[in-house]
């Protein structure tokens, strides 16, 4: 990308007048992430999309989000929001290091930064060659290039530190959740990267890692760090990042086979850390925070007398209310979450979203019953609606009921959330290992059911992907999209289907979409996507319709399921459980009921 360099000597000068000149050396340790990564300005959206459409249709983004490009920076230079994970390594090195030998910038701004003096340029990355689990299929479907936006300005990141004037100087060492697809690639030369790092930067291993590099000797292609075990062990930043992302837990306790980060130690942080991180985002300028964590609901429950999957409401209700009444924080986003809590206790959601709702920047007009249409939408794994399949890849998904009523806790758990103005993203898992077309059956059968009973939620299916160090990482399903069968192709374009009816109120609507991917699909998509892709695409996009298709053999239209209410859920729980479950949210087993009574009088 071209630098501004009008804009760049303005900056320069501002810098100079306070005297705050850069060195003409250059820093000794150079951060940054891709541009893609780093913003969070043009709305909370944009990134989902980055990695996921094709890089020729980014001027789709383009006219959406003209500015998006445009980021601050403060006097020196630096970039002013940075990813969470830039912060740390950026926090923990200052455990060491002088800040003024530490800089975390925008890559338009790597050669002001980078000079003779320059020993280790590191690079954040989540997605630097698009094989997570949602690029590689869309970016599949929609062209016939397979590299998402995000993926092509990191390529264009790693092309401008390796033609550097100053290369031979300094280490390039890569971190992040995306440092795997480079290991498994083996594009260690072809993007000039030194080491991969896999793990956290508080640890010890770390720092001795960025001692090596400035010293200039050799270092290991990977490396994998020690993570924190104890709370007290991980740093918070003291600046802003983006999308004011704050930690808040580690780890799940679920154990899904295809999990990394379920592989982490479950820990959940210190609330008065997490607010000290809140407020120096909100004193850097930011106005949105966002709590990061595999599972919102397991905070202030992990390691106590009662399991982390019954959530400790009062404490999670506490932690919101203090996050979004912080004065200046205008907004706040939900990270990832589970939906079996849901069906735990419903009131906590309805406390939850009392307080989230005023502060959330997510409108859905057609969907929410909330005055300014405002709603929730984190990010939940579903992975899959058959049952022999979710007891093979995560059999503790649905703790604390067992796995066998999966499709029922799926169901009862999105209508609680949906009665609540909560719309989840939820993934879907296409192409495991050993799938059969009776799973995929199945995971129909319960997509057909939503839509039935009213319920939504953005079903986002993607192609299995073995991630590295889980335990499915040797494990082969679907890899292309042409390996599809029908049904597959159908459940891929039904879940999509089903996302866009909020977007088909509106009379042109339907005709759009009907016209748009006829037009894709006759243009290249049914010869990049194979013959299986075409029934499933004429019911997408309405041409014909699902009652038609059916009766042609072209298509399955799910069965409907006979699931179980929230009583009879907590029925197949272990009745040692039981006194787990919140009294106030009803439907307790009558031998529970008389338990509790039998105690508040004895306590009495």
């Amino acid at each position: 990308m071209a630098v501004n360099t009008e804009a760049l000597n303005a900056r320069a000068s501002v810098a100079l007048e306070t005297g705050q000149a850069l060195t003409k050396g250059g820093k000794k340790i150079v951060l940054t992430a891709p541009l893609t990564e780093a913003i969070d300005h043009a709305g909370y959206f944009i990134q989902m999309a980055m990695a996921s459409l094709p890089i020729w249709l980014e001027g789709i983004l383009n006219r959406k989000y003209p500015k998006w490009r445009e980021v601050e920076r403060y006097q020196d230079g630096s970039a002013k929001y940075m990813p969470a994970g830039v912060r740390l390594v950026e926090t923990s090195l200052e455990r060491v290091y002088s800040k003024d030998d530490i800089v975390a910038c925008y890559p338009e701004d790597l050669d002001k930064f980078i000079g003779p003096e320059t020993r280790v340029v590191a690079v954040s990355t989540h997605n630097p060659l698009g094989v997570t689990f949602a690029a590689g299929v869309y970016t599949s479907i929609f062209g016939s290039s397979k590299m998402p936006i995000n993926s092509h300005y990191a390529r264009q990141l790693f092309a401008q530190i390796k033609n550097n004037k100053y290369r031979n100087s300094f280490k390039v060492i890569v971190g992040g959740s995306g440092g795997w697809q480079i290991i498994q690639t083996d594009m260690y030369e072809e993007l000039g990267i030194d080491c991969v790092v896999e793990g956290r930067s508080e640890s010890q291993d770390t720092i001795d890692l960025f001692e090596k590099a400035i010293r200039g000797e050799e270092l290991p292609k990977e490396i994998t760090v020690v993570h924190p075990k104890e709370r007290d062990a991980i740093l918070f930043p003291d600046t802003r990042t983006t999308f004011g992302v704050v930690e808040m837990t580690t780890g799940c306790g679920r154990r899904c086979k295809f999990c990394v980060p379920d592989l982490n130690p479950q820990i959940d942080l210190p609330k008065e850390k997490i607010m000290e991180a809140v407020r120096a985002n909100v004193r850097e300028g930011n106005k949105q925070i966002s709590l990061a964590t595999e599972d919102m609901f397991i905070w202030g429950q992990v390691h106590t007398d009662t399991p982390f999957y019954f959530p400790n409401r009062e404490a999670l209700v506490d932690l919101y209310r203090s996050v979004v009444e912080t004065p200046g924080v205008e907004q706040h986003v939900l990270s990832h979450s589970t939906i079996a809590p849901a069906v735990v206790d419903p009131i906590m959601i309805k406390q939850l979203s009392d307080i989230l709702l005023p502060k959330s920047p997510i409108h859905f007009p057609y969907l929410s019953s909330h005055p300014e249409k405002k709603a929730l939408a984190p990010l939940i794994g579903l992975e899959t609606g058959s049952v022999r399949m979710a007891k093979k890849i995560m059999p503790g998904k649905g703790v604390p009921f067992p796995i066998e009523h999966w499709p029922s806790v799926v169901l009862e758990g999105l209508k609680v959330l949906n009665e609540n103005n909560w719309f989840p993203a939820m993934t879907l898992i296409v192409g495991n290992p050993d799938e059969t077309d009776e799973d995929i059956r199945e995971t129909l059968d319960l997509v057909y059911e939503m839509e039935r009973r009213g319920l939504f939620a953005f079903l986002i299916p993607s192609i299995f992907t073995p991630l590295h160090d889980t335990r499915m990482e040797m494990e082969k399903g679907v890899t292309q999209t042409r390996e599809l069968s029908p049904l597959q192709w159908q459940l891929m374009m039904k879940c999509w289907k089903m996302n866009l009816r909020p977007g088909q109120y509106s009379w042109w609507g339907p005709t759009a979409w009907r016209i748009g991917s006829l037009g894709m699909w006759l243009y290249k998509l049914r010869k990049l996507n194979g013959p299986n892709f075409t029934y499933p695409l004429l019911m997408f996009s309405g041409a014909l319709s699902e009652r038609r298709l059916e009766k042609m053999g072209k298509i399955y239209i799910g069965k409907p399921l006979k699931t179980l209410s929230r009583a009879d859920l907590i029925k197949t729980v272990n009745p040692k459980m039981w006194k787990h479950f919140r009294a106030d949210c009803g439907d307790l087993p009558e031998e529970e009921k008389q338990n509790s009574e039998i105690s508040r009088s004895a306590i009495n």
